[in-house]
């Protein structure tokens, strides 16, 4: 089929890779140098520096070129930016879209299939991909799994069969709120992971941290309509452990320097990509108020980012927190 992957970042670029080899794959990009310098190098030096483009991948900057065709669009953009995109590809004819950002937007603590259905006609078949995936993995070829959501059950079974390979191995689900909460939560709870590490408080405390921090991710999913066992699967628990872990995760990156008392301006600055959650806790945060959803670690990070207290004084305060039934609030 032919598929068009819009955003020619890291994730963007290493899923335009992985499907190259079984579809006719173009890869959009808005900044023409960009676009240029990778048709002629044959690589994404910017994010993925050391992974060559196949040579059947195709690369674009004309939007309406490379949407010309396409039956699925995959937009691989911030979650900032996906209303917009959504708004520019509605004005063409419609097709399959499947989105991969993973938070909530500013402003409205809406989840990304909500921004959808106020921006997409219904002609549009739409989905969520999502799941423990760092790029550079994907790009070199390695084993992922992946959920494939879509409140369309046979859209999602019909768009994961075309797309699954044998290195990428995606299921299907109709339980598009789970997906999409385990996705947007598990970057915040990624910078607390990161902020333990950076303190050294021990593996003992990263586990308790990863097992309270599903918890939460899991009360928040369920109250608005998310099962249990799509927050336990591969788009919840799975995601939260490779984000909370992995040398790779932004996430966890913005955390390990939190620790050390920088400033998350220049800590933004220095790497130099989107880290969602630092966007996310401040609407997760302010949703769980208003749901009476209680959620100690996302407030512990929306303090430290949003209030300016320091990042040793939000752990002495989850440290002595008044202990609890572990299956209660």
């Amino acid at each position: 089929m032919n598929i068009t992957v819009i955003g020619a970042g890291a994730w963007g670029t290493s899923l335009a890779i992985s499907l190259a080899s079984r579809h006719r794959t173009t890869l959009w990009g808005r900044d023409e140098g960009q676009m240029a310098g990778m048709r002629a190098e044959r690589c994404n030096q910017r994010y993925l520096p050391d992974v060559p483009l196949p040579e059947n991948l195709s690369l674009s900057s004309d939007f309406s070129a490379a949407l010309a065709g396409a039956e699925l669009l995959i937009l691989a953009v911030p979650t900032a930016a996906l209303r917009m995109m959504l708004q520019r590809i509605s004005g063409y004819p419609a097709c399959d879209v499947i989105w991969l950002c993973k938070g909530l937007e500013r402003q409205t603590s809406l989840l990304p299939h909500q921004v959808a259905e106020q921006v997409l006609p219904p002609s549009f078949h739409r989905g969520v991909l999502s799941g423990p995936s760092f790029a550079l993995e994907v790009a070199q070829g390695l084993p992922t799994a992946l959920v494939l959501a879509s409140k369309d059950e046979a859209f999602a079974q019909r768009a994961a069969q075309m797309l699954h390979h044998s290195r990428l191995r995606i299921y299907a689900s109709n339980d598009v709120v789970g997906v999409e909460v385990g996705g947007a939560v598990k970057n915040v709870m990624a910078i607390a992971a990161g902020v333990s590490d950076g303190m050294h408080l021990g593996n003992n405390a990263r586990a308790a941290l990863i097992t309270r921090g599903l918890a939460e991710i899991s009360r928040l999913g369920m109250k608005l309509g998310g099962r249990a066992e799509t927050l336990g699967g591969l788009s919840g628990a799975g995601d939260l452990i490779l984000t909370c872990t992995g040398n790779l995760s932004r996430n966890r990156r913005v955390g390990l320097m939190l620790a050390e008392g920088r400033k998350i301006d220049e800590i933004l600055d220095e790497i130099g990509h989107v880290a969602e959650g630092v966007y996310a806790v401040r609407e997760v945060h302010g949703l769980a108020e208003r749901l009476g959803v209680d959620m100690p670690i996302c407030e512990a990070v929306y303090r430290v980012l949003y209030e300016h207290v320091p990042a040793h004084e939000m752990v002495d305060y989850l440290l002595n927190r008044t202990t609890s039934l572990e299956f209660g609030q």
